[in-house]
């Protein structure tokens, strides 16, 4: 496919999206209650088919599919953790939200605890998802930069100057209101992508008719539960409770997703939402990992060398035709940017109220300045952090990354929370900033115990590698492996804190 031809349909897919915008702000008012809010009118059906797309990203339209060579199909042991986590938001999590008519949900714990919980709260979920938004865009940015820029001479900065300038093209009036619609359409490009790249896929491999279910059930790369090695990362319950918590923190205590949300007229129907969201949501992963089953047997049927993060790129792109590449890349592209349009307008959001509170010093009319100068800040940080990445991430698959630092910033979120919800204890807020910022670092000394062990008391005479890696090889092999559990223990600490932090009278 012609670089030209790649620009025309990027263009043509972003135009809809600016066209698509432009018609919404029209029917709305530019203040901070529409960029914000949404008006408190979306309807639930949308923000639920826009929220599949916005949970999924391009990480998953990418990583997924290239974890399954080596990680079979564990990831659904995560996913049916979900399940179990988006229960708990609907019934706990939404009904406070609404109960206390929110904007920013992290205003519960200054009412709770004080203003230095409330600050550090929103400072967490700023680090977690200008990290996590950044993490996504990158990979997509990176898949761009090889299939199309690079030939064409544009750096990779510009590249990622370029992705980020659209996504504030249609977001900066209408914000969350444009997003939910925007969303519900690049959601749509995006499962339409996803089913033309399985049948290609499927008929590529020229399996017999009705033979796909047998032949996923029967291939050894499709094993789910695994039971056996407790010590192992892919353990069953491991997954399945970092699952559920993964999704109470990256969705029930995450600006970005609850924002959403939080646009329905009503409780009832932000339950309705969640409840369909999480059907389809999890019949959707499942696909993913089908595709990335047929993939990885492509790649060895015809010896093809790509791996992980570059078995979908690579296949689509120089394999399996010009109709499944550009579908590929429709579907890349609506997966990142239904998830970092959204990340744009939550970080603003959260900034504006929670770091600067916009709503208490300022009259409506400065309110809609200061937010749209902010709006243009966090765009610019987004440029930055992603460029930053590039001479940092090598080889490891993005998501495992993702979920690993999630495990680190949502910890001490889990941690408030849960403490605020389950407890009637008041604590010292101004020692919960030190609590916030030690949970994380003991949980980090924690999950490398095993490796610091065996480098201090092992020789390692025949090592070839260096002794830290030979060390690192070593406790992978004989002791427990801490995997997305680190979210729990990191929970766990922070929770243990805030009970040494406790008032004496409540």
């Amino acid at each position: 496919m012609q670089p030209f031809s790649i620009i025309l349909l990027i263009l043509g897919y972003f135009s809809i999206l600016v066209l698509f915008s432009y018609f919404i702000g029209r029917r709305s008012s530019s203040n901070n209650d529409s960029f914000f809010k949404g008006n408190k009118q979306s309807p639930w059906y949308l923000v639920a088919f826009g929220m599949i797309g916005a949970s999924l990203s391009g990480v998953t339209f990418i990583s997924v599919p290239g974890w399954v060579e080596h990680s079979q199909f564990s990831y659904m042991q995560v996913v049916l953790g979900y399940i179990v986590g988006y229960f708990v938001i609907a019934t706990v999590l939404l009904p406070l939200y609404y109960r206390l008519n929110l904007t920013s949900i992290y205003t519960y714990l200054e009412g709770r605890f004080g203003r230095f919980s409330y600050k550090t709260g929103a400072s967490f979920f700023l680090l977690s998802r200008i990290v996590g938004a950044s993490f996504r865009l990158f990979l997509v940015a990176n898949v761009l930069q090889i299939v199309l820029f690079d030939a064409l001479g544009i750096a990779f900065w510009q590249t990622v100057t370029i992705t980020i300038l659209l996504i504030w093209l249609y977001t900066f009036k209408s914000g969350i209101q444009a997003i939910v619609w925007t969303d519900t359409l690049q959601t749509l490009f995006m499962l339409i992508a996803l089913g033309v790249t399985l049948y290609s896929v499927y008929d590529a491999l020229a399996l017999d008719s009705g033979s796909l279910i047998r032949y996923v059930s029967e291939s050894s790369l499709s094993k789910t539960f695994f039971f056996d090695d407790i010590k192992s990362n892919h353990y069953f319950w491991k997954q399945f409770i970092s699952g559920a918590f993964i999704a109470i923190v990256m969705t029930g205590l995450d600006q970005d997703m609850m924002q959403k949300n939080l646009t329905c007229k009503t409780l009832k129907d932000a339950q309705k939402n969640m409840f369909w969201f999480t059907i389809v949501l999890t019949i959707v992963n499942l696909i993913f990992l089908v595709l990335g089953l047929l993939l990885t047997a492509y790649a060895q049927q015809y010896g093809i060398d790509a791996h992980r993060d570059d078995l979908f790129p690579v296949l689509a792109k120089d394999y399996l035709g010009t109709g499944v590449f550009i579908f590929f890349l429709l579907g890349l592209i609506a997966a990142a940017y239904s998830s970092a349009d959204s990340a744009l307008t939550s970080l603003t959001t959260s900034f504006s109220i929670d770091i600067l509170d916009i709503e208490k010093k300022y009259d409506a009319v400065t309110q809609v300045k200061v937010r749209k100068q902010i709006h243009v800040l966090i765009s610019l940080i987004l440029v930055l952090v992603i460029i930053t990445f590039k001479y940092l991430i090598q080889d490891a698959s993005v998501i495992s990354k993702l979920f690993t630092f999630a495990g680190y910033t949502y910890g001490p979120l889990l941690g408030l929370y849960s403490f605020g919800l389950f407890t009637q204890w008041k604590v010292k807020d101004v020692f919960v900033p030190v609590v916030a910022i030690l949970a994380p670092i003991l949980t980090y000394l924690i999950s490398i115990s095993s490796t610091l062990y065996a480098y201090y008391t092992l020789p390692f005479t025949d090592c070839t590698n260096s002794k830290w890696e030979c060390a690192t090889q070593y406790a992978q092999a004989h002791y427990y492996q801490f995997g997305f559990e680190l979210l729990l223990l990191n929970g766990l600490l922070t929770f243990i804190g805030l009970i040494l932090i406790r008032r004496q009278q409540d």
